[in-house]
């Protein structure tokens, strides 16, 4: 017993209700005899993960909690499993103890691993209505807090409120009634209350006198500013804002800066003339989500931190007031950020919106000409009418203040119109001085988008002549950048990136010799499917007697068609708002192409069928990578799918049947849902990417949390895909690589597969690499999976993997030795992935390798033949499916026959008849409602998501959106 480590004596006392020992042994650590950690953790099975506070509490130990607690023990500590001090002793029922916790500030709105708080593990109605107390206690004063901080205008505060799990509620009230809202207004507090309507306080509270905002705002200034940001969180235009500032630099410390704030951007120069000619500017930012820190004990000093984490640091002068001179730099700088973040994520439709509502300058001129006329229509009917009393000797008997009330509305109506000619006139000249500017800008672009593809050009050239014509973008020369980018209505929209993001789009090879040795046959499973897609007869619930092996018309060459001559003309803009030809689509929409993610359903039924959870997580990693393979060779992108647009599919050969909706249009957001036949498992998700535009390359990072449920085995796994980059925009050969982590969770047992996508480097040497491990929920490695997500996955055992890449590098060093500067080595770079398959260490299993394509692939859109069955429609289908589904749009009709020009046309006019739906939804404030999905809370991640409706399968379809 003596010869315990002292931390589990101690929790050993703790535990036994041993007051004297804890005494003893926290007196040796006052006295520094014994090094004893009062916060230590339990490491033994019994007490893993639990403080000494947890066990007393547990135990019911008054004397010793509060012992423990007048030395300084946490008592907002969570042990192993989430779980506080106050969640034990109010799980086993320790009155007292809770009231001490109480007294000590425990929080009674901690959530722990079960997500729940202390008052959801008491049986105990007493101790729930202490608890219950103590939870509005404390909202209220986080509510005091919060009004506290808007009253003062401290930002960072409020901020932090704000940003908490759980919030105080932002519209909460002080004994006057005023909001932290109204705390901001009448205070002046600016910052505090952007802050505050961006984060949804509602500005039509009033408070107990029955004052609203505006009218406790402390100026007029802060009226305006109110009254401007609070239908959009900002003013269409941001006050301009300069003055002079000292900046620090690395090589020539403090110097002073003529600082201009304009629409969102931050600009300095050396003197105030060059900021009026607007010319030698030093410096420029953006201050798009940029924010500002500053030092408590100096109130000159203030830090911009921008949206690339690149740092500016500021001063005022100290000459004057420096504190309210900084408070006003940093009221300005929070202004244009808020202005800049707010409009560069702007939506395109509200953008869109309003523009149409401007008026042209020929429709102000119709306007202030129709003005004249009825203002001298006035004057004749007022002259008419003096004419008429005079004549009949009627003025007399007027009042003079009648005709010279008249009198006056005629010369205020003239006045009227002169002021609107005014007006007009310098409308007028404004209007020809912005024309001005946009010729030399337009011009301007036109320079540096020839400029850009002239250093793109010879940086080309230059890798060319590093690898010396083996460039690992000759492996990749059949992945097109179109692959990459769909469209929003007629317009280049997110959704094609998408398409790379949740199915990791594949780079392609040259030789297709090569790529049929690269992809050996498939698992036995997959080439009965194969063949059930090609040539078995199979009654499907739809009418589908026979699954097709080849299109209506084999597709369009686009040799002749350059995306660099369409996106040249468009620098500058959203990639949402750029036209592209429908030469660069593939007959599928975009919810077609997620349903490839079902091509190898086999896997989910693999795992279903394992006893072991490590087994399971095998079978859902391989699908998950397997999912990208269906995009190899795919150059066309989907059409984007419609506001609307469905797209079911049932295959009884597979065990599955999924429907998928076009759910929002701004973002575009694709939500589906499968679930086996036989109720054995559901996969569902959202998809959205975020793109990213690097001048030579797009980056599409993919958004969305994918989820596949097992309830046969009550698990639940999700994960996200990796980043997808588009190469060579501008010149070479365009490719695709997928790079980043995806982890595959599994929330019920904690396992995780950790995957890691290789980026291509610059020989190419970990082109499509694929490497992993599954670990167990304390991290312990498993096994290990390797590959390349264009043609298999293998799991082996870890340390059998990392003494395979051991020798490998080792041997990859010797041979670089060896060869070092041999002209042979400089060809070693693949021409093709079959150069460089996978090398498969002994021991490994394989579990999932791709399947070959048809013999008529390439003239197939690269299709697989699961691809080519999706969007077959037969005469018995059309009475079953809604008319929403996509099989039914006519220009995917029509280019899959191989008529372009139809398709083009119909493309227009479903695009067009989108844009005027939505144009009527807004002028009637009618809000878009889905049909079958709605947004709502993941069960398993807590983030949203959309989810299932259900209802489809009855076939009951009516009030659906009229298209197509």
């Amino acid at each position: 017993m003596d010869e315990l480590d002292p931390e589990e004596q101690f929790l050993r006392y703790a535990r036994n209700g041993d007051l004297p020992g804890v005494q003893r042994l926290l007196m040796s650590k006052i006295k520094e005899e014994t090094q004893i950690n009062i916060n230590c953790k339990g490491k033994s099975k019994s007490n893993l993960g639990w403080t000494p506070l947890h066990l007393a509490c547990y135990f019911g130990h008054k004397d010793v909690v509060e012992e423990l607690l007048k030395a300084g023990a946490d008592v907002n500590l969570p042990n192993n499993i989430g779980d506080t001090p106050l969640h034990k002793a109010a799980f086993t029922g320790r009155k007292e103890v809770v009231m001490l916790l109480l007294h000590y500030d425990a929080c009674a709105t901690v959530i722990n691993g079960t997500a729940q708080i202390p008052k959801d593990v008491t049986q105990n109605a007493e101790i729930r209505g202490m608890l219950e107390a103590a939870e509005r206690t404390e909202e209220r004063k986080l509510e005091e807090k919060l009004l506290d901080a808007a009253r003062e205008g401290d930002l960072s505060t409020l901020t932090e409120l704000l940003s908490r799990k759980k919030p105080p509620d932002i519209d909460c009230t002080d004994l006057l009634g005023n909001t932290p809202l109204h705390c901001a207004a009448y205070r002046g507090q600016r910052q505090c209350a952007l802050k505050l309507l961006k984060s949804g306080a509602n500005p039509s509270v009033k408070n107990k006198n029955g004052q609203s905002v505006f009218d406790l705002a402390s100026d007029t200034a802060m009226r305006q500013f109110l009254e401007g940001n609070v239908h959009r969180g900002m003013t269409r235009h941001v006050k301009k804002y300069e003055g002079l500032l000292w900046k620090s630099s690395r090589f020539f410390g403090w110097r002073s800066y003529w600082v201009v704030l304009q629409d969102g951007v931050i600009s300095w120069y050396s003197k105030q003339s060059d900021a009026a000619a607007n010319v030698r500017r030093q410096g420029c930012k953006s201050l798009t989500n940029a924010h500002c820190l500053i030092r408590a004990k100096d109130n000159c000093f203030f830090t911009l931190k921008c949206f690339d984490d690149s740092v500016h640091h500021f001063k005022v002068s100290p000459k004057t007031d420096p504190e309210a001179e900084r408070k006003a730099w940093l009221d300005a700088l929070e202004e244009h950020s808020a202005f800049s973040t707010h409009y560069c994520s702007q939506e395109q439709g509200s953008e869109e919106e309003e523009e149409e509502e401007v008026m042209s300058l020929g429709e102000l001129t119709d306007s202030l000409q129709a003005a004249e006329v009825s203002q001298k229509k006035l004057e004749k009917e007022v002259e008419a009418l003096l004419s008429m009393l005079k004549n009949d000797g009627l003025s007399e008997r007027f009042p003079s203040t009648i005709v010279q009330k008249m009198q006056e509305i005629c010369e205020l109506s003239s006045e009227t119109n002169s002021s609107l000619s005014i007006c007009l006139s310098f409308i007028s000249r404004q209007e020809g001085v912005r024309s001005v500017k946009l010729e030399q800008e337009v011009e301007k672009n036109k320079i540096l988008s020839e400029a850009l593809q002239t250093l793109a050009t010879e940086h080309h050239e230059l890798e060319q002549s590093v690898v010396k014509g083996s460039s690992p973008r000759s492996a990749l020369s059949e992945d097109e950048f179109h692959d990459a980018v769909s469209e929003s209505e007629s317009e280049l929209s997110l959704s094609g990136f998408e398409t790379v993001a949740s199915h990791s789009c594949e780079e392609d090879e040259e030789d297709e010799g090569s790529v049929m040795l690269s992809s050996p046959c498939s698992s036995p499973t997959s080439m009965l499917q194969e063949d059930h897609h090609g040539d078995k007869d199979e009654t499907q619930p739809n009418g589908i007697t026979r699954h097709r092996t080849s299109l209506p018309a084999p597709m369009f060459s686009r040799n002749d068609f350059s995306i660099w001559s369409i996106l040249r003309n468009c620098i500058g803009m959203e990639l949402s708002k750029i036209t592209m030809p429908v030469i660069f689509n593939e007959p599928l929409s975009f919810l077609q192409r997620l349903t490839e993610y079902m091509e190898h359903t086999y896997l989910i039924h693999q795992a279903n069928a394992s006893s072991d959870s490590i087994e399971r997580m095998k079978c859902v990693a391989a699908f998950a990578v397997s999912a990208v393979a269906s995009q190899w060779e795919r150059t066309g992108k989907p059409f984007n799918p419609l506001l609307g647009e469905t797209y079911e599919l049932v295959r009884e050969d597979l065990g599955f049947r999924l429907i998928s909706e076009q759910v929002s249009h701004h973002p575009p957001v694709s939500a589906f849902h499968a679930e086996g036949l036989k109720q054995d498992f559901v996969f569902h998700g959202s998809i959205y990417p975020k793109l990213k535009f690097w001048g030579k390359s797009v980056e599409a990072e993919p958004k969305g949390i994918i989820t596949l449920e097992l309830p046969k085995h009550n698990e639940a796994y999700t994960w996200t895909n990796p980043t997808c980059c588009v190469h060579n925009i501008i010149v070479g050969q365009l490719w695709i690589e997928q790079y980043g982590n995806m982890e595959v969770i599994n929330h019920r047992t904690g396992e995780r597969c950790c995957l890691n996508f290789k980026p291509c480097g610059l020989f190419g040497k970990e082109l499509h690499k694929v490497e992993g491990y599954i670990l167990d929920k304390s991290k312990k490695k498993l096994c290990a999976l390797y590959g390349k997500w264009t043609e298999c996955l293998h799991v082996v055992d870890p340390a059998a993997f990392e003494a395979h890449k051991k020798s490998d590098k080792k041997g990859s060093e010797e041979k670089k030795g060896s060869k070092a500067g041999s002209s042979e080595d400089q060809e070693e770079v693949p021409s093709s992935p079959a150069a460089d398959t996978v090398e498969v260490i002994p021991g490994s299993q394989l579990l999932w390798r791709i399947a070959p394509r048809p013999a008529n692939s390439a003239q197939m859109y690269s299709f697989t033949s699961f691809a080519m069955q999706l969007n077959e429609l037969h005469k018995e289908m059309e009475g079953v499916i809604p008319q929403t589904d996509c099989r039914l749009r006519p220009d995917i009709r029509a280019m899959e026959n191989g008529d372009i020009d139809v398709a083009s046309e119909e493309k227009k006019r479903l695009e067009e008849k989108q844009r005027a739906a939505r144009k009527n939804r807004s002028k009637s404030d009618e809000e878009y409602k889905t049909k079958w999905f709605q947004q709502g809370q993941n069960p398993h991640t807590n983030s949203q998501d959309w989810l299932f409706c259900g209802g489809y399968w009855d076939r009951t379809y009516s009030q659906l959106p009229d298209i197509y």
